[in-house]
């Protein structure tokens, strides 16, 4: 008994090792990846050009390349990715379901009808930073998802939330919303249209400095509160009652997540459109590398920024053309899931 006492905290402390181990090759990953997506385009820059117009050295023809077209993107990119992976991150966990991801609960969703209509109505521009967009964008998008959110928590509740009938109705949420979103294209101008059905495919073509704050400030404000909730994720993880009994309070401690994931998916959607899959690939590879019970939160947030960030600098500088991010993505994650729906094993059921 005594040696099966002391084996638990040694594993325990092993996995906690694991979990910082990962974070930090993960976070080496990003900044070699953001510096891969500095360079990475029809100008041919090395890094040192790079390193050197960072710290004023560099042409004029590289600041503006460097500072004012392409960091700006790149650090978008983390942003974004950061955000929806941490996003998945929570509502995975909480839904204590893999496929109870922002993607499928609507909240995107929600989020790109608001963007979409704020697109519509201001005229057609794309980019977050021209004019009212610059202002008006984020907040409608984090408006739309929020009352997706609490509509599609609430028609789920029933004396408590069950995962698939949460999914369920995210799923249903998902496609009314698409089809708005669809209306609202086909009945506006060509130029409108054309800017909404640009900005639906998930691209940080458009991104400048002024779409960068949003996410910045959001995902300052948001990670730490997510972070205060990591204990009371894990626990949550072995049922209402056993949390309940242990002093968790789980309904507001559901809310407090649901919130923190919705205004990070907002902010990512306001600023880039829907990248797919993100929110819920990123979590999961996280997870199979820290070898955890569930999506450890700074190393899905990173994941999710060495997702994005590289398949932009992949669609923009080795693909022939420019692809969008949101397109690569696609191909990634939804092979992905369908692997997740296919593999059902007892030692972890969907």
């Amino acid at each position: 008994m005594t040696a099966l006492r002391e084996a638990k905290p040694a594993a325990v402390t092993r996995r906690q090792s694991r979990v910082v181990v990962v974070t930090l090759l993960c976070l080496v990953a990003v900044l070699v990846i953001a510096l891969w997506g500095v360079v990475a385009g029809s100008s041919s820059l090395t890094g040192a050009d790079v390193v050197r117009t960072l710290i004023g050295a560099g042409t004029p023809g590289q600041q503006l390349i460097v500072v004012e077209l392409r960091l700006p993107r790149v650090v978008a990119g983390l942003l974004v990715g950061a955000a929806l992976g941490l996003a998945g991150a929570l509502t995975q966990t909480f839904a204590r379901n893999p496929l109870a991801t922002p993607d499928i609960l609507g909240v995107t969703s929600g989020a790109s009808l608001g963007a979409v209509a704020a697109i519509v109505l201001a005229g057609g521009s794309y980019s977050v930073g021209a004019g009212l967009l610059s202002l008006g964008l984020p907040a409608v998008a984090v408006l739309g998802a929020m009352i997706t959110s609490a509509v599609v928590y609430g028609l789920a509740w029933r004396s408590g939330v069950d995962s698939y009938r949460l999914i369920l109705i995210g799923i249903g949420a998902t496609a009314a919303l698409g089809g708005v979103t669809s209306y609202l294209i086909a009945h506006a101008k060509i130029t409108e249209a054309a800017a909404a059905a640009q900005w639906l495919v998930g691209s940080l073509s458009g991104v400048s400095w002024a779409s960068v704050w949003p996410v910045l400030i959001c995902l300052a404000v948001i990670l730490p509160i997510a972070l205060t909730q990591s204990a009371n994720l894990e626990i949550t993880q072995l049922g209402d009652e056993i949390s309940t009994s242990l002093g968790v309070v789980v309904q507001r401690h559901r809310l407090l997540v649901i919130a923190c994931a919705v205004v990070l998916t907002a902010a990512a959607v306001s600023a880039s459109g829907p990248v797919e899959f993100v929110a819920f690939v990123a979590p999961q590879i996280a997870r199979r590398l820290t070898r955890t019970g569930r999506p450890p939160l700074l190393a899905a947030g990173l994941v999710g920024a060495i997702i994005v960030t590289g398949g932009d600098a992949l669609g923009r500088g080795v693909l022939p053309g420019e692809v969008p991010v949101g397109i690569i993505t696609a191909i990634i994650g939804a092979p992905y899931l369908i692997w997740l729906l296919t593999r059902r094993t007892e030692r972890e059921k969907l």
